[in-house]
C-alpha cells in the first residue's frame, strides 16, 4: 500500500484540521495548480512557469527543483505530487530536440489524470520585459476566448474548458467594477493559440460609465497544439456530476428567463363574470323589456329542473 493511501489518525488538533480540509465536501475548495519543471527545462520554459505562477498566486505551488518525468508515458509522479500538495491542476515544462519549449497543461480527478494537453511555445515575452504596472496578487481575471476553433474542434473545446479551470480563480457571488483589473485573452487562429494578458484602465468619460482602455501587462505567448490525452465521455461526465444536495429544488409553477426574472403561474377557479359588480351608471341600466325576458328565462329553467 502506498504511504499516502494509508488511513491516518490525527494525533494533534492541527493534524485533525489539516485532514478535515482534505476531506470530500459538497462545495469543494478552490482549485490549486502545481507548476513542475522537467529534468531538461531551459531558461525560457522556467520563466514561463514563473510568470504563470505570478498570475496564479496564491492558488499555486511552484516546484523549483527539476523532476525527471514524462507525463504522457508515466503519470504516477504527477499523481503523487497532486496528492502531496492537494492540487487538482498542473503545468509541466520541458525542453528537448524532438519537442522544444514544451508545456503540458492538465487537471486531475480523484488524484488521477483526467485531461492533458501538450503545447509548444513559439514566441514568448515575459512579465519583466513589458515595463508596465502589474496587478496585485490574487486578482480574479476576466477570460476572453476568440476563434471558431474553440467551439468547433473537440481538442480546442476541451482546451478551452481546461484553461477556464486553470485561470478562473475563486467563485464569487458579487463583482464590483473596480475589481475588474486584468484580462486574459486567448485567440485560436490558423492552428495557433495566442495568449495575451492586459491590464484594465478605467478612464474618465464624462458620464457614469467609465471609458475602458487595455494596456499589455504580460506574459505574452504564441502556442501550438501538440499531443492530447483526453478523458472518455463517461469519465468526463462523471467528473462533472453535481451532488444531489447542491442541485436546486424545482418549484412548481415558477420559471426564470435568461435575464433572471422570476415568473409565477397562479391557478384560479373559473369566474362568473355575470355576477361581477361594475360601476353603476344610467347607460348600463337594463330596460324593462330586458328584465321581463330574463325573468321568463329563469322561470322556464326552474320548471325544467323540477
Amino acid at each position: 500500500m502506498d504511504a499516502l493511501d494509508r488511513i491516518v489518525k490525527p494525533k494533534t488538533k492541527r493534524a485533525k484540521r489539516f485532514l478535515e480540509k482534505r476531506e470530500p465536501k459538497l462545495s469543494e475548495n478552490i482549485k490549486n495548480a502545481m507548476l513542475i519543471k522537467g529534468g531538461n527545462a531551459n531558461s525560457m520554459v522556467t520563466q514561463v512557469l514563473k510568470d504563470v505562477y505570478a498570475l496564479k498566486k496564491p492558488y499555486g505551488v511552484l516546484y523549483k527543483k527539476k523532476n525527471i518525468t514524462r507525463p504522457f508515458e508515466d503519470q504516477t509522479s504527477l499523481e503523487f505530487f497532486s496528492k502531496k500538495s492537494d492540487c487538482s491542476l498542473f503545468m509541466f515544462g520541458s525542453h528537448n530536440k524532438k519537442r522544444p519549449n514544451n508545456l503540458v497543461i492538465g487537471r486531475m480527478y480523484d488524484y488521477h489524470v483526467l485531461d492533458m494537453i501538450e503545447l509548444g511555445i513559439e514566441k514568448f515575452v515575459s512579465l519583466k520585459d513589458i515595463k508596465n504596472s502589474k496587478c496585485p496578487e490574487g486578482t480574479k481575471p476576466m477570460l476572453i476566448f476568440a476563434g471558431d476553433d474553440f467551439d468547433v474542434t473537440e481538442d480546442y473545446r476541451r482546451l478551452k474548458s481546461l484553461l477556464i479551470d486553470f485561470f478562473r480563480g475563486p467563485t464569487v457571488a458579487n463583482i464590483r467594477l473596480a475589481g475588474l483589473e486584468y484580462v486574459l485573452h486567448f485567440t485560436a487562429l490558423n492552428g495557433k493559440i495566442y495568449f495575451r494578458s492586459y491590464k484594465l484602465l478605467l478612464k474618465k468619460s464624462g458620464c457614469r460609465t467609465p471609458r475602458i482602455e487595455l494596456e499589455e501587462m504580460g506574459p505574452s505567448l504564441d502556442l501550438v497544439l501538440r499531443r492530447t490525452h483526453l478523458a472518455s465521455d463517461d469519465l468526463y461526465k462523471l467528473s462533472m456530476k453535481m451532488p444531489k444536495a447542491l442541485k436546486p429544488k424545482k418549484k412548481k409553477n415558477v420559471s426564470h428567463d435568461t435575464f433572471g426574472t422570476t415568473y409565477g403561474r397562479i391557478h384560479m377557479q373559473k369566474q362568473d363574470l355575470s355576477k361581477l359588480q361594475t360601476r353603476k351608471m344610467k347607460g348600463l341600466k337594463k330596460r324593462p323589456a330586458e328584465r321581463i325576458t330574463e325573468d321568463q328565462e329563469k322561470k322556464s329553467k326552474r320548471i325544467k329542473k323540477n
